[in-house]
């Protein structure tokens, strides 16, 4: 039996584009350290925001984990985009995603809306200045992970038990 996949739209450009922000988020998980990135802080919040102490120690047990999830998320997305210099792969109007790496995508895509949100000062209400091209990119995130839902939700009515 073969492995599901989601078939998503997506154009050579966008997933070239996808592929290099993959990388620089890969880039900012190996090279900054907790404390000094807001985005990367983000990625790991606070749980115990009236508890300092509390949290700074479930920060330092928990971080390292959690960060390397993300890393080998966003690996399993840039694998599958194959796109850039040393590769040959193309996406010729449709990415093709395995279902078992589904949830790995909406936490990288989540997570680069969060890195791109914290650049861009968003907390709760997305207010910035929509002129800003890093905004565009937020938005067009927001726009993928509407996608990806939409045709995991898809494969899953139309799985035999569901």
């Amino acid at each position: 039996m073969t492995d599901p996949v989601l078939r998503v739209p997506m154009e050579a450009i966008e997933a070239e584009q996808l592929a290099s922000l993959v990388d620089q988020f890969l880039d900012l998980l190996r090279d900054i350290e907790i404390g000094e990135d807001a985005a990367l802080d983000r990625l790991t919040p606070s749980v115990y925001p009236q508890d300092p102490d509390a949290s700074a120690e479930f920060a330092d047990a928990t971080s390292a984990d959690l960060l390397d999830r993300r890393a080998a998320d966003a690996r399993v997305v840039r694998e599958a985009l194959r796109v850039g210099p040393d590769d040959t792969g193309t996406v010729p109007g449709d990415l093709t995603i395995r279902a078992a790496d589904v949830d790995a995508w909406l936490r990288t895509l989540a997570a680069l809306r969060l890195v791109i949100a914290s650049r861009l000062g968003i907390e709760d209400d997305p207010a910035p200045d929509p002129e800003d091209p890093r905004f565009g990119v937020y938005e067009w995130l927001g726009y993928r992970l509407d996608l990806l839902v939409e045709a995991a939700d898809a494969l899953d009515e139309s799985a035999p038990d569901g």
